[in-house]
């Protein structure tokens, strides 16, 4: 009968196996939970910082450009309001009254004037106004909406109960057991207790799961397991990998909220703002220098139409139009022939 020999390492128990390979993959887990917060943490930020350049070019456009956008108004109501004596005090003959109508309809679809709506129109916005359905919830509605509001002026809006809100009310609820000011046992505490708890209400009213797990794993809040317990790694491991696709999910949420406020007319005003500063001008400047040459075109067109108002011209030399709008005409027509001759140009070509 054959000798037994004896191994020179000792048998290793297959629970150590299972608890070695689980102890890599909650490693890898909570390498990929950090990276996933720090992400998600670095967007927001991103975000919130646009929201407020945003803002910032907002206010200073207001200030600079308030007084000229005012002075155009002024001018854009005044010749509506001349167009509306004239055709109200005038006698125009039936043909006359026409080509008149057709020179203010000129100007508003030139863009020179704004467009007056009619009676119909009116009417349709009105009921519409009456008729549109119930506005959708702030929580879900526009992106830029929502990071206008401060985190005061939140308010809680109920969720779908979906496994993020749930696992958002789930975090919420164990740490407000913990942190609700009532739990204090001295004022020094009570204090910290009210500003962690203002922290976690604005986490929670925003539906922000990240920043609730970052104010969790900042004050280590179920943090303690049995590295020797299987069954305790395995939860945890079976707690990070849920976590982790949740965390997923926020962060390509904040990558396409960030998107769509970069893709309005205001995230790409501020876009070309910061084009032209690289460029070492004022892109607020350049903007006033383009109002006062509107506000010089339509005070043109003001006096052409007041100059007729008050019967210092020929019903003739209005017909032919203001210089201002003749000049569009033909800068009009040379861009039109000068694109079919490169259209013929290219034709030739091929």
């Amino acid at each position: 009968m054959p000798r037994k020999t004896s191994s020179p390492f000792p048998a290793t128990p297959t629970t150590s196996l299972a608890l070695s390979s689980l102890h890599i993959r909650l490693e890898t887990l909570d390498k990929e939970h950090q990276w996933l917060l720090k992400q998600i943490k670095r967007k927001r930020t991103e975000l919130n910082n646009f929201v407020e350049q945003i803002r910032s070019v907002n206010a200073e456009m207001f200030r600079r450009c308030s007084p000229r956008v005012n002075q155009l108004a002024d001018i854009d109501s005044e010749i509506h309001q001349l167009f509306a004596e004239i055709f109200a005090t005038r006698k125009l003959g039936k043909q006359t009254k026409k080509d008149i109508e057709g020179i203010y309809q000129t100007l508003q679809f030139a863009g020179i004037i704004t467009r007056k709506k009619s009676e119909l129109e009116n009417e349709a916005e009105t009921e519409a106004a009456f008729t549109d359905d119930e506005p959708e919830d702030e929580f879900f509605g526009s992106n830029y909406q929502q990071h206008q509001q401060t985190a005061g002026e939140t308010e809680f809006i109920p969720r779908n109960k979906t496994d993020t809100s749930r696992k958002i009310r789930q975090i919420f609820l164990s740490l407000a057991e913990i942190f609700h000011p009532d739990k204090a046992v001295d004022g020094e505490k009570q204090i910290l207790y009210t500003e962690i708890m203002k922290e976690i209400n604005r986490a929670y009213d925003e539906g922000d799961l990240a920043r609730l797990l970052e104010i969790q794993n900042r004050y280590e809040v179920g943090k303690f397991i049995d590295t020797n317990n299987e069954d305790d790694v395995t939860r945890k491991c079976k707690r990070l990998q849920q976590e982790n696709e949740l965390l997923k999910n926020q962060y390509e949420n904040l990558k396409g909220e960030l998107a769509s406020v970069k893709n309005t007319s205001q995230g790409s005003m501020v876009a070309n703002c910061r084009k032209v500063k690289k460029g070492g001008l004022d892109p607020i400047l350049e903007m006033l220098q383009q109002i006062e040459i509107e506000i010089k075109t339509v005070s043109s067109i003001r006096d052409f139409v007041k100059d007729f108002h008050q019967q210092k011209m020929t019903i003739k030399e209005f017909l032919r139009g203001p210089e201002a709008l003749r000049r569009m005409n033909r800068d009009m027509v040379e861009d039109m022939l000068e694109r079919m001759l490169i259209d013929l140009e290219d034709a030739e070509i091929f």
